[in-house]
């Protein structure tokens, strides 16, 4: 017998996942979603999880706050077996899991325990791991806390940016739900707790995270910049005597091996072979892409030609500071 399944999500990592519920043998009875958001010069964001849902002719919800007692009665009137959650964006109280025939069951992006939270993608990638997947889990008042009933894993490439990995990951979710919630209409799942013990946490991002920390390894620099894109994207200040303070958004470095003996002063900028290398705590990392304020991206060859790098220029947050080259 097909499940009456109602949808929460509003972020795109949700659509396969929307998308698969649609296509399965399942009934799908509407979709809960955040409010329409306005960006500058009051244009709507793009919902694609709203669009998709009007064209199945499906009830779209969108409280400000599912926890109140008018969202609460809209959620019961679904009458839905069970709701499944994707990047919704809102916490549910225990009252809201609870009327769902079956409860709710969650696809977060990480190998729970570990990254629990609203940017487990960007947290696992800045912290330089090279594997993560997708767990679907049921759902209890505590965050991302639930037991355990499906995981699929897989690796993290070297470059692989969080854009590019939110997509893979987003591929993978709907098989697995979907598999899930067969084992749930069959009664044959096999939920598993939680190993407290291996909780990480992975709190949502402001715009100001994009600054780049070069005190860092040369490692974790490039994990930074490779997780904080396409949001809130890697920055830092190019500082240089003579010039004007200018902000860069810094979009690609050529890892490689430190060698003994390298920086110790994190920022500092110098011309190596023709690239535009910065300090960071274990040698000299190259930069190979970059974007000026009101510019496209260019090459660092192209933006070093009108550019020159003298003596004494460094990287790091917006306000100067005291910085000697000599020392590196």
């Amino acid at each position: 017998m097909a499940f009456r399944v109602l949808m929460m999500g509003t972020g795109r990592f949700a659509v396969p996942t929307f998308r698969g519920l649609l296509e399965s043998d399942n009934e799908v009875v509407g979709l809960i979603t955040q409010p329409d958001r306005v960006a500058r010069g009051r244009r709507k964001h793009r919902n694609a999880m709203k669009e998709l849902a009007e064209e199945h002719s499906l009830p779209v919800f969108q409280p400000t706050n599912i926890n109140t007692d008018e969202s609460k009665q809209r959620l019961a009137d679904f009458d839905a077996d069970l709701a499944v959650v994707a990047a919704y964006g809102q916490i549910l109280s225990a009252e809201v899991i609870k009327t769902p025939r079956l409860g709710c069951i969650n696809v977060h992006a990480s190998l729970l325990p570990r990254y629990r939270g609203a940017a487990p993608i960007q947290h696992a990638i800045i912290q330089g791991e090279t594997e993560t997947g997708v767990t679907i889990f049921q759902i209890e008042p505590k965050l991302d806390a639930g037991k355990i009933l499906s995981v699929e894993s897989i690796s993290i490439g070297e470059d692989e940016l969080y854009g590019e990995l939110e997509e893979r990951l987003s591929a993978l979710a709907p098989a697995l739900l979907i598999q899930v919630v067969e084992q749930l209409r069959d009664g044959t799942t096999e939920p598993l707790a939680q190993d407290a013990s291996q909780v990480t946490k992975a709190r949502s991002f402001k715009k100001s995270f994009g600054l780049i920390d070069w005190s860092k390894t040369m490692h974790l620099v490039h994990c930074h910049i490779r997780g904080t894109q396409p949001w809130p994207r890697p920055f830092s200040y190019l500082h240089r005597p003579g010039h004007k303070t200018a902000r860069l958004l810094v979009l690609a470095v050529t890892p490689r091996e430190a060698k003994p003996g390298e920086p110790g002063m994190p920022g500092v900028a110098k011309l190596i072979d023709g690239a535009l290398c910065v300090s960071c705590s274990d040698g000299w990392l190259p930069i190979t892409t970059v974007q000026p304020e009101g510019k496209r991206p260019m090459e660092i060859e192209s933006f070093l030609r009108g550019n020159p790098i003298p003596y004494g220029s460094y990287f790091g947050g917006e306000e100067p500071r005291d910085v000697d080259a000599s020392t590196t």
